[in-house]
């Protein structure tokens, strides 16, 4: 936000009043884009990016839904988790127990896509224990594959896989490429997220830039 002030002659301030007003445009223009294509998405991928807000120890899920023929990102849906693995007992001990709100998160972006996507669309994601549960719940009718989650590569910020196949390769790409372009979700950056909402606005300003801008144009890196 600072920098976008800097080139556009303005205060941060105007800046940070401004992003919620261009995310609220800009999420009407996603759903009225995504209404075009109902029951026309047959081939779905799900996974979830991990960010922090302000630090490690305060972890943020990005859970996304992208349309595998298309490469459009459908959703994006922000939630609070709790830190895990080495990180966990400090996190309670520095900031106390911590909400664990991906539940609401995924049903979100279910209850954003299960209206649009094919009755019998075929669902693609790696073996996170949530998703057999909403895609069941939401989309009965959907076909659901599974895939052991792979190591990451140096290149594309750890989100493509260190395989010569790998059939998740549309949202892999996809996150990688949201790594790249914001800078609050590239793994190393002095840009973190202060506020979980003013990140799901950064998102759905993202969304509708990358959908109408860089695939029509061809701009994304294959």
């Amino acid at each position: 936000m600072r920098r976008s002030a800097l080139f556009l002659g303005i205060t941060r301030g105007t800046v940070e009043r401004k992003l919620p007003f261009l995310a609220k445009r800009c999420r009407k223009l996603n759903d009225r884009e995504l209404n075009k294509l109902k029951g026309r998405i047959f081939n779905l991928q799900i996974d979830d990016l991990i960010t922090k807000e302000n630090s490690k120890l305060k972890p943020l899920s990005v859970s996304i839904a992208v349309d595998e023929d298309r490469r459009l990102i459908l959703e994006a849906e922000v939630s609070e988790i709790p830190a895990f693995g080495h990180l966990a007992k400090l996190a309670v001990k520095k900031y106390g127990k911590r909400k664990d709100e991906h539940f609401e998160g995924l049903t979100r972006l279910f209850q954003r896509i299960g209206p649009v996507v094919s009755s019998e669309v075929l669902v693609k994601s790696d073996e996170h224990q949530a998703y057999p549960g909403f895609i069941s719940g939401y989309l009965p009718k959907a076909k659901h594959m599974t895939f052991p989650s792979e190591r990451g590569c140096v290149v594309g910020q750890g989100e493509l896989k260190k395989v010569k196949f790998d059939p998740l390769f549309i949202v892999n790409h996809t996150c990688a490429v949201m790594r790249a372009n914001i800078n609050r979700l590239i793994r190393k950056t002095w840009c973190t997220t202060k506020d979980p909402s003013r990140l799901k606005d950064h998102l759905d300003v993202f969304i509708y830039f990358y959908n109408q801008t860089l695939l029509r144009k061809a701009l994304t890196p294959l």
